[in-house]
Order: C-alpha cells, then structure tokens, then sequence
C-alpha cells in the first residue's frame, strides 16, 4: 500500500458490509490526526430466513417446461442497502462543503457499490479509493497505515 496524504479537514471514510466509521483528519497532510466522527453498523442478521421466506417462484413457458428462478440472496441485499446508506451520508458531507475531499476505505466490492450510489458530487469530491478492509483496526493504526503505506 503507498503512503497517502490526507488533506487537512478531510473525510476518511472506513467501511465494509456490516460497519462505517466517518474520520475526520484534524491534523495536516504531513502529520494526520484521525478523528472519529460518526460510527454507523448494519443491523445484524444471522439467518437468511430473518430477512425474507419466500421460496423461489417459476416461470411458466408457453411451450415446454417450467423454468425455476434464482432465489433471492438476502444477505447480499443488505449489503447493498448498507452501501447506499453510507454514500447519502457522503453525499451529504460534499452538500455541507462541496470542497471537502474523502478517502474511501473498503473492500473491493464495497468500493464498486459505493462508487455507483455517490451522487455526482461527492463521486468529484473522492480523491483516493483503497481497496482495504480496516473497520476492525482502532483508529491510531488507520492513521498509521493510511500514512506510512
């Protein structure tokens, strides 16, 4: 991973499926100072049948059999939902001040829905993108690892 400089006031976003911390860099972008804003967690859920029962429906063809379709994944659903929760709480960061910067820090998954929810703005308003999981590092080793790569 290559060392970062994160701009003074900048968002430091940490996230992955089930966990968002917003850092807010209180320092400059030679000696960072990470801190902790906001901190949002996906509800859990730990069965597939806590989200949704339904069984998976078919599809009659006109001529010849019954075609089955995929059934529903749940817990990628949520995911997802969790995704976009996080990039309106970004959109409405670059709303506040249009020019903050953000750094996203997530999975490489996670990254890819982030990037199609941002709204414009905020997608003009990211500066680096890092294909890390960090949600379960304190905030002092973030820091560490964004600044010496």
């Amino acid at each position: 991973m290559t060392a970062y400089r994160l701009p003074h006031d900048a968002w430091v976003v940490v996230c992955d499926a089930t966990k968002a911390l917003f850092l807010k860099n209180s320092g400059d972008q030679f000696f960072p100072d990470l801190r902790l804003v906001e901190q949002i967690e996906a509800p859990g859920t730990d069965r597939s049948s806590d989200l949704g029962t339904d069984r998976p429906g078919r599809l009659q063809n006109r001529s010849g059999p019954a075609s089955a379709i995929e059934q529903t994944d749940w817990h990628r659903l949520e995911k997802q939902n969790f995704a976009m929760q996080i990039a309106r709480k970004i959109d409405g960061l670059t709303r506040e001040n249009p020019a903050q910067s953000v750094i996203l820090v997530a999975p490489p998954r996670i990254l890819g829905a982030l990037r199609r929810a941002l709204c414009p703005m905020a997608s003009a308003a990211v500066v680096a993108e890092i294909g890390k999981d960090l949600t379960k590092h304190p905030v002092h080793e973030i820091e560490r690892l964004l600044a010496a790569g």
